[in-house]
């Protein structure tokens, strides 16, 4: 038997997501609880922290629908808070928390994970286009909330729901065990410009993940809940040196070290930046966006809008690539002056009329009109970046997400975490709602593999 519903927690959570950026700042830790389901796990838990995974040998259906077999695993109730990392990079979303519950098996194949979390929203959309009737122009919604400077909100966020796992690969990052995901975590570090003269010192914006050493890796388990899970999917990637701290003025403060499994260096930037250069992206989705050359009263102008898009279609938020091979969404070849659309068919499609391309509602919390165009165009992983199986249930007041992934998987570029030892794992877990990368974390917890 199956319970259709996601067990709801006590707090209602805005969503989940997560960019990669975890950010080096103290984690006040919140009050945590395990629900113990059956007699034969333990009736005492010492450490709040610790996630039990319990062993089966009835293997849970992989379909977001929560099987009877998920009641002999333990449960842990915990919690994500947004930092403030400072430098305004999370503001709208400092300290809100994400409640999550978690629960973990495996047999001798596979483990296995359960996330349920309430969630009033179902944010799935990613910065879709729309179309602005006084400027003529095609735009994309922000992926995050956007403010004044004054503070004051000026438009919601249109980012999608995401949740992410942090793993120390064999061991190799010395911090993990300390700090998990904030191990990788370099903030505002600042870097010296050589471009200049002469030479500035410039703060860095953002916050990038990457080790502390050249043997240094961890495996990010990242689920972007709108696209992933459309083929049964949760993406596996990695984190690595990437240059590291040490020659961050060559890399032009980047250092980024966030890649997809089964991408690899494949040389050096020959200008600077002089950051590594990695293989192509391992599947996955791609930007459903191209540029248009316009003369507008004498004047040439370049302008972005939607590459594809399917005639007639309402309420949706991603394209297919087998949509696209199949002739069902149809290229767009043609931009005028006024925004209107020509299609590889010959039809156009004038969004100056009515309002079906164009935002509606409340200014800053209104959605788009029931053909607003999705952001991007979905195919499958491939490759190690394929490694879980995952499906997700939205419930109408909150989420469920099922996934696997083999204890140890074929991966020979050590990009993934190695379960076979059945050894504890300490691991971090992000949420994010509808927004780009702010989101909640808590670190420090714990897999230990009930034997």
């Amino acid at each position: 038997m199956k319970s259709k519903g996601a067990k709801k927690l006590m707090a209602t959570v805005l969503g989940i997501g997560f960019t990669g950026i975890a950010l080096m700042v103290s984690c006040t830790k919140t009050n945590q609880t395990l629900d113990v389901k059956t007699a034969d796990l333990p009736a005492v838990v010492t450490n709040p922290a610790d996630l039990l995974c319990a062993k089966t040998d009835n293997a849970p259906t992989i379909d977001g629908i929560v099987d009877a077999v998920w009641d002999n695993a333990t449960q842990l109730n915990t919690t994500t808070q947004v930092p403030d990392p400072g430098n305004g990079l999370f503001n709208g979303y400092v300290g809100t928390q994400y409640p999550v519950s978690l629960k973990s098996m495996y047999d001798g194949t596979y483990v296995y994970f359960l996330a349920q979390y309430a969630d009033n929203d179902k944010s799935v959309q990613v910065s879709p286009w729309y179309f602005n009737p006084t400027t003529k122009r095609w735009a994309q919604e922000p992926s995050a909330k956007t403010f004044d400077s004054n503070g004051n909100i000026t438009r919601d966020g249109w980012g999608e729901d995401k949740l992410a796992f942090l793993w120390n690969i064999d061991n190799s990052t010395s911090k993990f065990a300390a700090q998990t995901c904030y191990a990788s975590c370099h903030t505002f570090t600042p870097y010296l410009d050589p471009t200049t003269t002469p030479a500035t010192v410039k703060s860095n914006a953002s916050g990038n993940h990457y080790t502390n050493g050249a043997n240094e890796k961890i495996d990010m388990w990242w689920l972007k809940i709108g696209r992933d899970p459309i083929n049964g999917q949760f993406s596996d990637e990695y984190q690595d040196w990437a240059g590291g701290p040490s020659i961050t003025n060559l890399v032009g403060g980047s250092g980024n070290g966030r890649h997809q499994d089964d991408q690899v260096v494949t040389g050096s930037s020959t200008s600077y930046p002089y950051g590594p250069v990695y293989s192509a992206n391992v599947g996955g989705t791609s930007n459903n966006s191209q540029t248009f050359t316009l003369t507008v009263m004498g004047k040439t102008l370049t302008t972005t809008a939607p590459k594809y898009l399917i005639p007639g279609k309402t309420d949706y938020y991603y394209i297919l690539q087998t949509d696209i091979d199949a002739g069902v969404a149809k290229q767009i070849k043609g931009l005028d002056t006024l925004g209107v659309l020509t299609l590889s068919d010959g039809s156009k499609i004038d969004p100056n009329v009515g309002t079906d391309y164009q935002r509606v509602g409340d200014p800053i919390y209104g959605g788009g009109g029931p053909k607003i165009i999705p952001s991007y165009v979905s195919m499958p992983l491939t490759k190690g970046r394929a490694d879980i199986n995952c499906m997700v249930n939205y419930t109408g007041s909150g989420w469920v997400i099922e996934w696997k992934r083999l204890l140890k998987t074929t991966d020979a570029l050590k990009q993934d975490v190695d379960f076979s030892s059945l050894q504890d794992q300490p691991f971090g877990v992000a949420i994010f709602n509808k927004s780009n990368y702010q989101h909640g974390i808590k670190p420090n917890l714990t897999l230990k593999f009930q034997k």
